[in-house]
């Protein structure tokens, strides 16, 4: 069950970025599930990650081989967490990575180790290596839908966007995959996800860039409240073109900026849309709050409630829900008479308690769509946030209960 289309749109082929999918049954036999993503020489490379503090084994990797600065292969599994596995885990994913490094000649600190799936298994590491060979065989820069698929877990369809945009004769490309679809809390990057361009970017400022369009995607969405240990978020700017974004040259910079923003959002989205048992996609915008974390605070109390999500699933108006969620959000000084409450352009609440204007077939009408936006007017100040959320349904009591069957 997902919301909206499943068809991914094209992913365009980033030069001096290759992708290789193969199979090696780590928990389901015959799927793909272990992609080797390899980085051109002269590249860059980014990375935000969980902030849970029993974050996996190849979370800790990564990191610390992302500071090296000699980033040349990303490898992923899924099937297997490999967290909560102990020093035994960690030894796990440095034998991934040996495997991989000298397969590629490379040093065991250009590779960077993802994982997700099941917590508190052992990773199986001989199923790994065995098919590295195979992934590094098929790498080819026009490889993103396979390793799309080849990231999932419980996901339902692949998740990939790419844009294009002309600079000075240039054509400049931002592609990326993500993968999530429960265990999503914002919390960094709440999934894992892969972004490529061929423009040349330094690293403190592709950092930069990295954190700054994560907060406004990734670290905007959530399913059910729990932040993964794994999580982890890749940027890579091959530098192919011969162009380079800096913030002295802003037309490039705003080109550039606003493509990052646009591919992650939209992976973000597919994410939510794509969340366990989901059926609805929920926009919760704040206006007019004190503060950014009055926005956001105000946003995710609603997003939470498991009594607004179940409302949300059978499409039900019970918009007392929503009122009791944004009461309980801890605004200081909450003046309730100046509050204002939304279903899209239907106006549910206002002066202390349901709008004049309400009926309940406008209400009905609304909750009945699969996309729904609920917006909160605050009338306490000028600031505003977005977070987008799915319904809660049985389906995702089911997904969760059989997880590990």
């Amino acid at each position: 069950m997902a919301v909206g289309a499943s068809t991914l749109p094209a992913l365009h082929p980033v030069k001096g970025f290759r992708l290789g999918v193969a199979s090696a049954g780590v928990k389901t036999p015959g799927r793909k599930d272990v992609v080797v993503m390899e980085i051109a020489e002269k590249a860059t490379v980014a990375g935000v990650f969980t902030k849970n503090a029993f974050c996996a084994a190849p979370v800790v990797i990564s990191k610390d081989h992302l500071a090296t600065g000699r980033n040349r292969y990303l490898l992923v599994n899924t099937g297997n967490a490999n967290a909560g596995t102990g020093a035994e885990g960690m030894a796990d994913a440095y034998t991934c990575c040996q495997a991989l490094a000298d397969a590629a000649n490379v040093k065991r600190e250009d590779v960077l180790p993802f994982s997700t799936g099941v917590i508190g298994e052992k990773l199986p590491v001989d199923k790994i290596v065995q098919v590295v060979p195979e992934a590094l065989a098929n790498l080819d820069e026009d490889n993103w839908a396979n390793a799309a698929e080849g990231i999932l877990t419980t996901d339902t369809r692949p998740k990939g966007f790419s844009v294009q945009f002309i600079y000075e004769g240039q054509t400049v490309t931002v592609t990326g995959i993500s993968k999530g679809s429960g265990m999503i809390m914002p919390n960094m990057a709440t999934m894992l996800g892969y972004v490529a361009t061929d423009v040349q970017v330094d690293h403190e400022l592709l950092q930069a860039l990295l954190a700054e369009k994560s907060d406004k995607s990734f670290n905007r969405i959530t399913v059910d409240g729990d932040t993964s240990t794994n999580d982890s978020c890749m940027l890579v700017a091959t530098g192919a073109l011969d162009l380079e974004v800096t913030q002295d040259n802003e037309p490039l910079y705003k080109l550039f900026a606003d493509a990052l923003e646009q591919v992650m959002l939209e992976l973000a989205l597919a994410i939510v849309k794509d969340g366990e048992g989901a059926t609805k996609l929920v926009t919760i915008h704040v206006e007019s709050a004190a503060s950014q974390k009055e926005a956001l605070d105000t946003a995710y109390t609603v997003a939470h409630s498991p009594l607004v999500k179940t409302a949300l699933f059978a499409s039900d108006p019970n918009w007392g829900r929503i009122l009791a969620a944004v009461g309980r959000a801890g605004i200081e000084n909450f003046d309730l008479d100046a509050l204002k409450i939304y279903l899209d352009d239907v106006c549910i609440v206002e002066n202390g308690g349901r709008a004049e204007s309400y009926t309940e077939e406008a209400g009905q009408a609304v909750m009945n769509q699969e996309n729904i936006l609920i917006k909160i007017v605050l009338n306490r100040g000028t600031v505003s946030e977005t977070v987008w959320t799915t319904d809660l349904s049985q389906e995702y009591v089911s997904i969760n209960a059989d997880y590990r069957s």
